[in-house]
């Protein structure tokens, strides 16, 4: 990551403060966008699979009529633009969660002990990736980086 903020750092460097922190709003979007896919699809940046829940002790089958699966996928609100926000200034951007839900995101994020409802018992989450990087994210990034100064620089 040094080398890409060393590298944006110089072209960012070219561009006005209205124009750094245009191009930082379009980057954070873009990358929230492409987090909640990740998210939906419940994969870490490393392209492997979210471990799946664990199944509660004396639950019903997961399957209910006809194949009909009864569980939901995990964080399906968690990723919506309501929770996953994107906060952009003309020197940096971030993209994390809001509220009240931050503390679950980090618990899943990190593989922490929490408790699993308000008086049950501990149990330590496995590490499933929020939010991360990806090689194409990266790319992404790059790329519209390099469209935003040239738009900007280039008619002169």
């Amino acid at each position: 990551m040094e080398a890409l903020e060393t590298w944006a750092g110089s072209l960012l460097a070219q561009l006005s403060p209205a124009g750094r922190r245009a191009a930082m709003r379009d980057i954070a979007r873009e990358l929230r966008r492409s987090q909640q896919t990740r998210i939906v699809a419940q994969k870490n940046p490393a392209d492997s699979a979210y471990e799946p829940r664990k199944a509660k002790a004396g639950a019903k089958k997961l399957r209910d009529k006809r194949g009909r699966l009864k569980r939901t996928a995990m964080f399906m609100k968690l990723r919506t633009t309501r929770w996953m926000k994107i906060e952009a200034t003309d020197r940096e951007l971030a993209i994390g969660f809001a509220g009240r839900v931050a503390r679950m995101a980090r618990v899943h994020q990190f593989g922490e002990k929490a408790l699993v409802s308000s008086s049950g018992p501990e149990y330590r989450y496995p590490a499933r990736v929020l939010l991360g990087l990806t090689d194409t994210e990266r790319e992404m990034v790059r790329d519209r980086l390099l469209r935003h100064v040239t738009e900007m620089i280039g008619p002169q």
